[in-house]
This record gives structure tokens, C-alpha cells and sequence, in this order.
């Protein structure tokens, strides 16, 4: 059965999508950028906006009964791959050895003008 999950701690949806669908044992979390879910401003940096959207991340699994920590695999969209170890820095605060699966990818553009998001699947 699919249901979904939204929770206030995390911005809401800004387009037509949940927060993220909870399907089975996994929980598919949708792409989250470093907003401010209290103000929805963004963060100045990567290294600010990476950590608020493993922040809104984690109050997503946290919603659906589970831990970030629980992740599988997340995706990484950076708009300059030279931010890449700065947000490595960043992650490797949430999470220890053995690390999900994930992909880094630069893009031409993210909305809002952010500079990071990221999306994850966990385990529940």
C-alpha cells in the first residue's frame, strides 16, 4: 500500500509531489534543498544548504517512523561540482561507514536558485 508523509519540519512540496511516498519496507524521499523549513529562506553556501537538506531529510524519515540513518541510497544534485568535498564534509557528519549507495551529479539548475539537493531512499 502507498501512502505519504509531509510533516511540517521540512518544507512543504513547492511543486505537484510528496515529501516523499512510503511504499512496502521503503520510504522514497523527494529531492530537498537547503530551505529554512520555519522561514523558507536558503541557506548562503553549499555547505549550509547540504546540511539543511539532510536536517529536512531526517525530519522526514523521523515522520515516517524511521532514520536517515536507514538510507540506501541518495542522489546528491550540486550546481557546481566543485563544491563536491565541501558537501562531503557535510554528509559524512550524518552518516558512518557502511555508507549508502549514492550518486553526485552537477546540474544546470535547481529551483529556487538552491545549490544543493538531495533525495533518498530508506528502509523503514
Amino acid at each position: 500500500m502507498r501512502t505519504t508523509v509531509n510533516t511540517p519540519d521540512a518544507p512543504g512540496a513547492i511543486g505537484p509531489y510528496s515529501q516523499a511516498v512510503r511504499h512496502g519496507e521503503l520510504l522514497w524521499c523527494s529531492g530537498q534543498l537547503g530551505l529554512n523549513p520555519a522561514n523558507g529562506q536558503l541557506g548562503d553556501t553549499s555547505v549550509a544548504q547540504a546540511r539543511q537538506a539532510l536536517l529536512n531529510l531526517e525530519a522526514i524519515c523521523r515522520e515516517a517512523g524511521t532514520s536517515l540513518t536507514k538510507a540506501l541510497r541518495l542522489t546528491v544534485y550540486l550546481i557546481d561540482l566543485a563544491d563536491f568535498q565541501a558537501v562531503n564534509q557535510v554528509y559524512q557528519t550524518f552518516f558512518e561507514s557502511p555508507y549508502p549507495a549514492r550518486a553526485t551529479v552537477q546540474v544546470a539548475a535547481l529551483p529556487k536558485g538552491g545549490l544543493v539537493e538531495i533525495d533518498a531512499v530508506v528502509a523503514l
